[in-house]
């Protein structure tokens, strides 16, 4: 299976478990790190390839042995003392300042430095700015993350924190994320925030300038939980962390059990609600049920869309069929030449897969009705809880709740450049 990024992840092997231990100065952006990979080889492999950036390697052991390794180009190339076969393990040790990675369609992704902290922002080929792994989408793995910063400094990371060190001036965090997890997902925030509590056992990392802002916009987040839940199902995460930065942001951060939103994402009039909408849907639609492929994009994206019109309807605000009207209207003054069920690796985050994804979601649910249509989305989500899934995974599971033939309409949705009526 090629996929979008052939250059990206091998297919030889797959990973069970990162164990990452960090050590991070902020005034320096200095990175050290120890990764243990557990790792299992689906046939013998003479060689093994880690997707890695700049920072450089000192020491790889594989199965507790040191390994002859080369690393250039993005690559950590492993040869191991003997052919490894079923389950085994690498170390690499490494350290350098940490940079995010230049793309060529997205920019800078990956750990990059704040004025006061650092971020993670990795979708979708950034993960390996600050950790080898296999970098490939639709291989999840359980994650322990430990961060060694400045006590000054909060630091956050997906999962659970379960152990927090304080010794002379610096403090060690511990997370586990024990739900499988896509490499693009995994995240680390560092900077000097404040807790702001908003009920219901969930809360806010900001920056203390922004506590007031930050306590009204995100205030119905706890709200928006319970509705979603009804009708997307149960949560899929142990936690789910909100973060917001000092600086400005271009989009927000999406990880898996965790968002991240810039200064700019606050007002203090709940001006940017829906983007908090969009990033909480992804828990569902993109980290719990992942992609199998990147082609399958709007899977993530016009869900987290639809759900924003969902929590509009549900909230007193315009209800989706407006919503979906005023997107549509707007779609056809755009170009009509993308396919968002294979939109290509340079639209793969193009506005028009996200709302045309959205409105495939919103012209389904018109021929379902609200009863078939949202047993259609929980069933989703509970049939592909952590796992991956594909866009003809969800058209076969449309169609078993509805007697109306839905190939045409999925043809004309995903498949044909023209827009289609509502």
């Amino acid at each position: 299976m090629t996929g979008y990024l052939p250059d990206h992840g091998d297919g030889g092997y797959r990973v069970a478990h990162y164990d990452l231990d960090l050590d991070y100065k902020p005034h320096t952006g200095r990175l050290g790190g120890r990764a243990t990979l557990s790792a299992v080889a689906s046939a013998p492999l003479t060689r093994v390839v880690l997707d890695f950036d700049a920072l450089a390697v000192s020491r790889v052991l594989v199965d507790g042995k040191p390994a002859r390794h080369t690393h250039g180009g993005g690559k950590l190339r492993i040869r191991p003392t003997r052919p490894v076969d079923g389950p085994f393990t690498m170390e690499v040790r490494y350290s350098g300042v940490a940079r995010p990675i230049r793309t060529r369609h997205w920019g800078e992704l990956g750990w990059d430095q704040l004025a006061d902290g650092a971020l993670v922002a990795s979708q979708p080929v950034g993960a390996s700015s600050w950790f080898p792994c296999n970098d490939l989408v639709r291989d999840k793995a359980t994650y322990r993350i430990s961060v060694t910063a400045p006590s000054s400094y909060v630091v956050l990371a997906n999962g659970v924190q379960v152990e927090g060190r304080t010794g002379g001036s610096s403090t060690t965090w511990v997370y586990e994320q024990a739900e499988p997890m896509a490499t693009y997902l995994a995240s680390v925030q560092i900077g000097q925030y404040v807790r702001v509590p908003l009920g219901g056992g969930q809360d806010v990392a900001a920056p203390a300038r922004l506590v007031r802002d930050v306590r009204h916009d995100f205030a119905r987040q706890p709200r928006m939980m319970t509705v979603f839940e009804e009708l997307f199902g149960p949560y899929p995460f142990r936690a789910y962390q909100v973060v917001v930065t000092d600086d400005e942001l271009e989009v927000p951060v999406e990880a898996q059990g965790m968002s991240v939103f810039g200064a700019n994402h606050v007002d203090g009039r709940r001006g940017h609600e829906r983007l908090v909408a969009h990033e909480l849907a992804h828990q569902w639609f993109g980290n719990s049920v992942g992609l199998a492929d990147w082609r399958d994009i709007w899977l993530n994206e016009g869900f987290a869309c639809y759900a924003e019109w969902l929590w509009s309807e549900r909230s007193g605000g315009p209800t989706a069929a407006v919503l979906a009207e005023r997107a549509r209207a707007r779609l056809t003054r755009a170009p009509q030449d993308l396919r968002i069920g294979d939109p290509g690796v340079a639209n793969l985050f193009d506005d028009r897969v996200y709302k045309r994804g959205a409105l495939t979601l919103h012209g389904l649910r018109t021929r379902q009705g609200d009863l078939d249509f949202f047993a259609t989305l929980r069933e989703w989500t509970d049939t592909h809880r952590h796992g991956t899934a594909t866009t003809a995974d969800f058209m076969a599971l449309a169609q078993r709740h509805t007697t109306y033939p839905l190939s045409l309409f999925f043809r004309s949705w995903l498949e044909e450049p023209h827009l289609p009526a509502l």
